[in-house]
């Protein structure tokens, strides 16, 4: 049987290295969604994973996958189509219908006999979508758009802290529109001295982009020493502020 920390609201977290090994990472449940409670697991290398029928599960894995900015592996394919300049990419320009398409857009799954399957399943519970949104209303959490004339082909989402972004989902309706929303979310990190995006989990996919897999010890010291969100009085700094306005990203 499973042993594992239940959360009341006022709750800490425990410590990120007593998550258990099977599932790796699974570090405790309940609490809520609340902004205060997300934003201290994030800055502690902490996300919420959970179906629509389980508690709110949280996890530190063991492994973790980043995308250092300066190792961002932008493909041949992808550099024509940003030289081709046919979409226009914004920053927080429509928060809501971003992860509102990741949360119902298809995926398709490859089991171990080979066999690809498409489902339509989400972790993007109501709850998940009602508590990002909200987030993003206090400035805290992330869109890229990708836009072909007025319609959304493509885009990411994620929470903002300090230095580091901490990807979420991300999405596309034409092909690597996905990948070139996240080809300007690196520009414009580095344009305000941003660190490295958090992928949370290794994959094929992210390690074709240029993801790293680091240990999760490694990756808490990462976090720490760019993990500058709020001011001394507890409010989000300015120039954190500033950093996300909405806008236009240029290439």
């Amino acid at each position: 049987m499973i042993s594992l920390p239940f959360l009341n609201p006022d709750t800490p977290f425990p410590a990120v290295d007593a998550a258990l090994d099977d599932p790796d990472g699974l570090l405790a449940y309940g609490a809520d969604l609340s902004p205060g409670r997300l934003l201290t697991a994030y800055s502690q290398g902490i996300f919420p994973w959970f179906s629509e029928d389980e508690p709110i599960l949280w996890w530190s894995p063991s492994v973790r996958a980043i995308i250092p900015l300066h190792d961002f592996n932008c493909a041949k394919s992808l550099s024509k189509l940003i030289k081709k300049q046919r979409y226009q990419i914004t920053l927080n320009k429509d928060f809501r219908a971003v992860i509102s398409e990741c949360a119902s857009i298809p995926r398709q799954h490859r089991g171990k006999d080979g066999t690809t399957t498409t489902s339509t399943a989400t972790w993007i519970t109501q709850d998940m979508l009602n508590a990002y949104i909200n987030l993003h209303d206090l400035g805290l959490a992330h869109s890229v758009e990708v836009w072909d004339a007025d319609e959304l082909v493509g885009g990411l989402y994620g929470v903002a802290v300090g230095s580091i972004f901490c990807g979420e989902s991300m999405f596309h309706r034409q092909p690597n529109t996905s990948k070139l929303a996240l080809a300007h979310l690196v520009v414009h990190m580095k344009q305000q001295n941003g660190s490295f995006i958090d992928c949370q989990l290794p994959t094929e996919h992210l390690s074709s982009l240029g993801a790293q897999a680091i240990p999760r010890g490694e990756f808490i010291n990462k976090l720490r020493s760019h993990n500058q969100t709020l001011d001394s009085n507890g409010y989000i700094c300015t120039e954190y502020s500033h950093r996300w306005r909405s806008q236009t990203i240029t290439l």
